[in-house]
C-alpha cells in the first residue's frame, strides 16, 4: 500500500531513502513455532518503479534464496530510482521441510490469488498478493527445475505483452520461451492486476549451480537498469545479446522402464529422430532410445538415471535457427565462466559468492 508518499508493508512504513528488512508474521507451527516470510525493502530517494523478486515459492528450489543474496550485496543498491522488495523464502514451511510443498501436500504456485481464510497454501498466496504483488509494478518469479530435473536458465513468460517481452530480453537468459500463465500460477494473478511478471527458470532442486546464481543476479540487474531504475555500467555483450525466442516446447517421455545413459545435456541442439538417450532393461540385454520428435534444444532433462515407462526425461524447446541458437547459448556459457575466473584472481573467494 502507497500513501502520501510512503510505502507500507505489513503495517510497516518504509520511507524514500530507507532499507528495511520486515518479518511477517505466519501461522505457527504446531508446536508453535513461531515462522516468519522475510522481506528486504530497498528504496531510493526518488519514486520510480518497484521491482518484486521473490524466490522459494517451491520449498526445495534454492538457487533463488543466493540469488536475492548477492543482489542485496549490490552497491549500486544506494542509489537506485524506484524500490526493490526481495523475498528471498516465500514458502518458508516448504523450505524447512526440504520440501517442494506445503505440509498438505498443496502447489503454493497453483494456489493464487489465495484466500485470507483458505487453506494454508491458500492463506500464504493471498498474503504474498496483497503484500508484495499489490505493492509492485514489476516482478521476477525465481524458479529451479524440480527434483532430480535440471533446467537451463530461461525466462519463461507471456510475450505477447510488449512490456513482459521487453523485460525479457533485457533479463538476457540464454533463451526465453513463450508460456501462457498456469491457472493458479503468481504468474497469472499478476498479470490480471496488469503487473508484469518473467518467471526465471534454472538448475535443479535442493541444489546450488553456480552459473545459474550468476545469470540470475546479472538479469535482474539488467532488468532494473532497462526500468531506469539504476544506471549501474554492463558490458558490450549484455548489450548485444537478443535471447532467442522459442514458441512452443515438448517433453520426451521413457518409451519403457529401465536404467538410462543420456547422450545429449543441457543447451545442446537435437534433430529429428536423434537418440537422447538408451534406456537398458538391467535383467537382459534389451535396450531402447529414447527418440527426438521434432528438432530443437534441450532446455530441462532428469537427472535421475532410473526411469519409468512414461517419465518426462527431457524438455525441447523449437527453434527456426538451431545452429545459431546453440551458439549463441555455448558463448553465453563461457561468457560468465570466463568472468568467474578472472574474478576469482582478483577478490576474495567471500566477495566472490556475493556476486
Amino acid at each position: 500500500m502507497r500513501e502520501n508518499n510512503q510505502l507500507v508493508i505489513n503495517g510497516t512504513s518504509i520511507a524514500p531513502g530507507e532499507t528495511k528488512t520486515i518479518l511477517v508474521g505466519m501461522p505457527k507451527m504446531y508446536d508453535w513455532t513461531p515462522m516468519h516470510m522475510p522481506i528486504h525493502v530497498v528504496r531510493g530517494k526518488e519514486d520510480g518503479p518497484i521491482l518484486g523478486v521473490t524466490a522459494t515459492v517451491h520449498g526445495d528450489e534454492l538457487n533463488g534464496v543466493e540469488i536475492v543474496r548477492r543482489l542485496l550485496k549490490k552497491t549500486f543498491l544506494k542509489k537506485i530510482k524506484g524500490t526493490l522488495i526481495a523475498v528471498p523464502i516465500v514458502n518458508v514451511y516448504g523450505f524447512l521441510y526440504q520440501d517442494r510443498y506445503l505440509m498438505d501436500r498443496r502447489d503454493l504456485n497453483r494456489c493464487f490469488p489465495g484466500s485470507e481464510k483458505g487453506s494454508l497454501a491458500s492463506r500464504l498466496a493471498y498474503l504474498v498478493m496483497n503484500e508484495i504483488v499489490e505493492n509492485s509494478t514489476h516482478l521476477i518469479d525465481l524458479h529451479t527445475g524440480s527434483l532430480h530435473r535440471s533446467n537451463l536458465p530461461q525466462i519463461r513468460a507471456n510475450i505477447e505483452s510488449p512490456e513482459v517481452k521487453e523485460m525479457a530480453t533485457n533479463f538476457a537468459a540464454p533463451i526465453i520461451l513463450q508460456s501462457k500463465e498456469r491457472d493458479g500460477s503468481m504468474r497469472q494473478s499478476a498479470s490480471e492486476k496488469g503487473k508484469p511478471l518473467l518467471l526465471y527458470e534454472a538448475g535443479e532442486a535442493l541444489r546450488f549451480d553456480e552459473m545459474s546464481i550468476r545469470m540470475g543476479v546479472k538479469g535482474i540487474v539488467n532488468v532494473m537498469r532497462g526500468l531506469g531504475m539504476t544506471t549501474a555500467a554492463t558490458s558490450s555483450k549484455d548489450e548485444q545479446y537478443q535471447p532467442p525466442i522459442a514458441h512452443s516446447s515438448y517433453w520426451v517421455r521413457a518409451p519403457s522402464s529401465g536404467i538410462m545413459r543420456i547422450h545429449r545435456s543441457l543447451g545442446k541442439s537435437v534433430k529429428k529422430g536423434q537418440v537422447l538417450a538408451v534406456l537398458t532393461n538391467p535383467i537382459s540385454r534389451q535396450e531402447d532410445k529414447v527418440i527426438a520428435k521434432e528438432a530443437g534444444i534441450v532446455i530441462g532433462k532428469s537427472n535421475l538415471p532410473l526411469a519409468h515407462e512414461g517419465a518426462a526425461l527431457f524438455h525441447i524447446a523449437c527453434f527456426d535457427e538451431l545452429k545459431e541458437v546453440e551458439t549463441d547459448i555455448k558463448d553465453l556459457h563461457y561468457s560468465f565462466e570466463v568472468e568467474e575466473e578472472h574474478f576469482s584472481k582478483i577478490i576474495s573467494n567471500d566477495e566472490l559468492l556475493g556476486g
